[in-house]
């Protein structure tokens, strides 16, 4: 496209918009090499990360595609420069699930005899100072497990940490804050997805700080891990109504609490959950202190 179509199809976009009935959405479209995108001075590295599965349980499923970009970013949240992409698949030995094909776009065919380069994703994931994802709760538990060596980064997750709704959005998922953001993406492969993540990491939010800059923040803050051992099954609704997620792997109700928050959630937790009327299984809860090292693996 020459100077004369820019034009042209900026001034398209221009009466689209100030028609009033149109919405102009621009596709997502990083280069696929090493760029410079402001001063490098000072900033850091960071990861973003994608995976495709064979499932969802950590403990029984394994990764298909793995997909970093890493990215140069300012204490300010601004990405200043982005890496060349890299992915790989890997064999899980046996056949995809007809749905995980579908939602990826990938076959048996496809991943015969591919395996991850670990020392590669490795050494790329230990040069960053954070890792992030767009469900760290998800991807980090696959990640640790397939890639050892790598466990124990900061990890960050843009759509826990940021507060989507007070931002004036609908729902969490990447497409559709894209989409509210400007941007559209087309398919769901793992390297599309992270280009998707760092376009929306660079997007700015209503009160003028970019995406990114609340991740970085979400992975600065401390907090306590709650985890409602022994709550007997009646507390489920009440839990969940809590803010409390069930974790699986453990069989436990949890939550994180900010540190002037404990006092609280432990009264409450005496009252609603481990008083004798409630039945539960265990004297009280465990809590944990928990960080960007920690936040979001999988516990047992």
């Amino acid at each position: 496209m020459d100077g004369s179509d820019e034009l042209d199809v900026e001034r398209a976009k221009r009466l689209l918009l100030a028609d009033g009935r149109f919405r102009v959405l621009e596709r997502v479209a990083l280069p696929d090499r090493r760029v410079s995108l402001g001063p490098t001075a000072g900033s850091r590295i960071g990861i973003c990360l994608d995976t495709e599965t064979t499932g969802l349980d950590p403990s029984a499923d394994t990764i298909v595609e793995l997909a970093l970009r890493r990215f140069r970013y300012t204490s300010a949240g601004e990405i200043v420069a982005l890496d060349a992409p890299f992915a790989w698949l890997e064999d899980p030995g046996q056949p995809l699930d007809p749905v995980v094909s579908r939602l990826t776009g990938l076959s048996d065919a496809d991943l015969a005899g591919c395996t991850i380069d670990d020392g590669a994703a490795v050494e790329l994931m230990l040069s960053a100072s954070l890792v992030v994802a767009h469900n760290s709760r998800f991807d980090r538990p696959f990640v640790e497990k397939r890639l050892p060596a790598a466990a124990g980064l900061r990890w960050s997750c843009s759509m826990e940490e940021v507060d989507w709704a007070a931002a004036g959005y609908e729902g969490r998922a990447l497409r559709w804050l894209l989409d509210q953001a400007g941007w559209f993406y087309d398919a769901h492969r793992a390297g599309d997805d992270v280009d998707a993540l760092i376009e929306l990491l660079r997007h700015r939010l209503g009160d003028g700080a970019t995406v990114l800059s609340h991740v970085i923040a979400g992975a600065e803050r401390g907090g306590w891990l709650v985890r409602a051992h022994g709550a007997h099954y009646d507390r489920k609704d009440a839990l969940r109504s809590r803010g409390y997620f069930w974790n699986g792997a453990s069989g436990e109700w949890m939550r994180e609490v900010v540190d002037e928050l404990l006092d609280d959630e432990r009264e409450w937790l005496r009252l609603q959950v481990y008083s004798p009327d409630h039945r539960p299984r265990a004297p009280g809860p465990v809590i944990d202190r928990i960080d960007a090292g920690s936040r979001y693996r999988r516990l047992q």
